[in-house]
């Protein structure tokens, strides 16, 4: 029987509390349950995702979450009697579109939990990676004068080596690298990923193509594709981003960040001449790029064969949206740090001294 003291969590509890909840318990989801043990609501990666994007407050109980919002788990969670059996758990999850169903006895108490990844045989995780390394670094120099910016020393290990080692973690298997400024240095460092416990192929781009016109190097591949760029020190959780992807039904999911900006002078909303309103010094909220993205092999039939001119991954997404095809958003939740310039990369550096990355 599982130990479930981990995954549960009361209903007067934050959403903070939940996503702390999620992150300790390593199952993508928190059981939300009375004094008695007994199951009230159930709460996932991907629910506290879809409220950071509908912009409500992390702050937030559970119960007025659960009340608010339309959710398969927040008022009548899809459970099984504890001892059905796996192949019928299955069953349940293929047809409902589930990863969890909790397991409860006759009065409603949660017993166990059924998870989708540990009933099935996973060799690794479905997703292969292409890691963006062919910048020049140019807002870094010096420090780049000499190693292309993925190279760059975070801690003990290069800056791309952290996100190799992730790769590996969440069970990628095959790395594709595009390279461009100085590519000897990282195939060096690399090789053929083995001692890294990853399969490594290059692909070379005698003129930089783009972050989308780079993918017209290599063949369609046969499972979704993570394409992350190679200035990013990050934990996101690859296999919730996975997760997420499909269970939106996403053509391509686009990893996005909450950005904040409080403008440093009263707002006016004018009305013709007249003010509708004055709001002082807003705070704006705003999502930006994270520099990661998931595709189905079929986005492949929307990039455009290298040529000289630029192909970039906006590019692909406006094309993929001017077709109707469906493009999400994934919100990056765990630590991240884009490293453009010389005050990010000092952060990243201290981020790991200190542990926090």
């Amino acid at each position: 029987m599982t130990d479930l003291s981990p995954l549960c969590m009361g209903p007067e509890q934050t959403l903070r509390e939940a996503m702390l909840c999620i992150e300790r318990g390593k199952k993508g989801i928190a059981l939300v349950v009375d004094g008695e043990q007994r199951l009230l609501y159930t709460i996932t990666d991907g629910d506290l995702r879809r409220a950071i994007l509908q912009g409500l407050s992390l702050d937030l109980t559970v119960t007025r979450w659960a009340h608010e919002r339309v959710e398969r788990g927040n008022l009548n969670p899809t459970t099984a009697p504890a001892g059905t059996l796996p192949a019928e758990l299955l069953g349940i999850m293929q047809a409902k579109g589930l990863r969890h169903i909790p397991l409860t006895d006759d009065d409603g108490h949660v017993m166990d939990l059924a998870v989708e990844s540990e009933l099935t045989v996973e060799t690794g995780l479905a997703l292969s990676a292409v890691v963006m390394a062919g910048g020049m670094g140019t807002r870094l120099r010096p420090l780049t004068d000499e190693l292309p910016k993925p190279m760059l020393p975070v801690g003990d290990a290069p800056l791309m080596e952290h996100i190799v080692t992730q790769l590996r973690a969440a069970g990628v298997q095959h790395v594709n690298v595009t390279t461009h400024y100085k590519p000897e240095v990282i195939t060096q460092h690399f090789g053929d990923g083995a001692k890294f416990g990853v399969k490594i192929k290059y692909m070379h781009e005698e003129n930089p193509l783009g972050t989308a016109g780079a993918l017209g190097l290599m063949s369609p591949p046969e499972s979704p594709l993570l394409v992350i760029n190679g200035d990013i020190l990050s934990r996101v959780n690859y296999r919730a981003m996975l997760d997420f992807h499909r269970e939106n039904h996403a053509w391509l999911t686009m990893g996005v960040r909450v950005y904040e900006h409080q403008v440093p002078y009263g707002v006016v909303e004018p009305d013709g001449v007249s003010v509708r309103q004055l709001t002082e010094k807003p705070t704006l909220r705003l999502f930006v790029n994270a520099g990661m993205y998931l595709l189905e092999p079929s986005v492949f039939d929307y990039i455009t064969a290298p040529t000289t001119e630029r192909f970039d991954m906006t590019d692909l997404i406006q094309r993929l949206l001017a077709a109707g095809r469906r493009v999400v958003s994934f919100p990056v939740s765990e630590y991240w740090r884009d490293i453009g310039q010389h005050a990010d990369y000092e952060n990243a550096i201290e981020d790991m001294r200190i542990g926090i990355c």
